[in-house]
């Protein structure tokens, strides 16, 4: 017996990704833990990052591009396979409501600006209209 999925079109989509019935998009903030494997012993890696983009049309093909800044300030890009054995797990933290597919603008934003870029909701400026009175 096989599991029949029904994917919207934003799962199918090019900025998103459907990954153990859970959909990410371009832009959230995601946690991968990665298997390491250090001689005999084997080991889980935690990276957390902002999703820069995805790459590769089929699902063997698929790759994701996380982003974060270090401890030290340095920003750290990492490829990943997307269906790769080392992953054990991938879980969201923040999700993020923007329309890009690829946010390479990101690289060059402070930690603080990006959070106030991608997770802040957009108000709108409203003109208040001045009435001249004679």
């Amino acid at each position: 017996m096989f599991h029949v999925t029904r994917y919207t079109l934003q799962d199918l989509m090019a900025n998103s990704f459907v990954y153990n019935e859970h959909t990410y998009k371009v832009g959230d903030m995601i946690d991968i833990d990665y298997k390491i494997k250090e001689g005999d012993k084997e080991r889980i890696q935690v990276f957390k990052g902002i999703l820069l983009k995805i790459k590769g049309s089929s699902p063997a093909t698929k790759m994701i591009t996380l982003r974060k800044i270090s401890n030290s300030g340095v920003g750290v890009e990492r490829i990943i396979p997307l269906f790769s054995p080392y992953i054990a797990k991938i879980s969201l933290i923040k999700k993020s409501n923007y329309q890009k597919s690829k946010l390479y603008f990101l690289q060059d934003l402070s930690e603080q600006e990006l959070r106030t870029k991608l997770y802040h909701a957009k108000t709108k400026k409203v003109r208040k209209k001045v009435t001249k009175t004679s």
